[in-house]
């Protein structure tokens, strides 16, 4: 479920507190690595409860409406289409997902507003109005609603990032792949299958990339001394001080990946770190890196130090 990119930012944030905290010990800064790769999965627990959230609190207000002194036509005959969705009664049925919700100990419990508000927000939409509507029904359309509650909004609703970033540090740039996961989820599902979707959740990051995550992460402290001489052999134009510490930290990560991952693609690795000075670098970090990786690759080639294995890797 987390794609090697997340998990290199992962890494890339665990390197950077390390370095900068001048930490020695590795293990602290593994644990932490992995802490944090744990509470993505916390996270996007989270997002999946919220949708069930909001499907519970739908029920109540038609409940409520009902109980009202002078309840109108539309209170006691409401269109129940919305708390009939199929996708998110599947969810909320789930023995699968509240098993985990169980263990992990989520609960919207004292967090109604934020629930109330995007709920009502999404209520007074243009798209929730198609949606009660008398044409086609079924779970396509149950879906499509889900994903437009999703994007319009769930992403980046205030309160909810909020009361994320109140919980956890680390929920600041895992938001984004969250609920890029819970969409794709959303949109591939099919009827009767939420079950079979959610049965291997706790596998959401394999073994083999668990192990690529803290080999990168142990790679990259060990040999760190080793990566910048070669990276200032490319700079010497540059007073390494001048460099931005993100940018020299990638660069030692590509290089890790470069020298101590055969199975990895040279044009893989290259365009990764590229991007990676996109997102958390300055605006010319991805132009300045993308020049020294490029002779540092041509170089280390020439020694023939980059040993991959496997049909066209080089």
């Amino acid at each position: 479920m987390l794609s090697r990119r997340h998990l290199r930012i992962k890494v890339m944030q665990a390197l950077y507190a390390n370095f900068n905290a001048g930490q020695d010990n590795i293990g602290t800064g593994e644990k932490e690595l992995l802490h944090s790769i744990n509470r993505f999965y916390e996270l996007f627990l989270y997002q999946l409860s919220f949708l069930i959230e909001i499907h519970h609190f739908s029920k109540r207000q038609l409940e409520e409406a009902k109980q009202k002194r002078l309840p109108t036509e539309a209170d006691l005959n409401p269109n129940e289409r919305f708390i009939k969705n199929q996708f998110l009664e599947a969810l909320a049925e789930s023995k699968t997902l509240n098993h985990y919700f169980e263990k992990w100990k989520i609960s919207w419990i004292g967090e109604n507003e934020i629930v109330r508000r995007v709920f009502n927000n999404f209520r007074g939409g243009s798209e929730f109005a198609k949606y009660l509507s008398p044409e086609e029904t079924g779970y396509e359309k149950d879906k499509n609603i889900i994903v437009a509650l999703i994007r319009n909004y769930i992403v980046d609703f205030p309160q909810l990032m909020q009361f994320y970033e109140e919980r956890s540090i680390y929920w600041v740039d895992d938001i984004d792949i969250a609920n890029i996961i819970l969409l794709k989820i959303v949109k591939t599902s099919k009827e009767n299958n939420i079950n079979k979707i959610f049965s291997d959740l706790e596998l959401f990051i394999s073994d083999d990339d668990r192990d690529f995550a803290i080999n990168l992460f142990r790679k990259s402290i060990f040999k760190s001394e080793d990566f910048g001489k070669i990276i200032s052999e490319k700079t010497h134009n540059w007073e390494m001080e001048r460099i931005a510490t993100m940018d020299i930290l990638l660069m030692k990560m590509a290089l890790c990946e470069l020298l101590e991952f055969p199975s990895i693609p040279v044009k893989v690795t290259l365009n990764e770190y590229i991007d990676l000075a996109k997102m958390y670098s300055t605006p010319k970090s991805s132009v300045f890196i993308n020049g020294i990786l490029d002779k540092l690759i041509d170089d280390l080639k020439k020694s023939d130090m980059i040993k991959k294995s496997g049909r066209g890797l080089m």
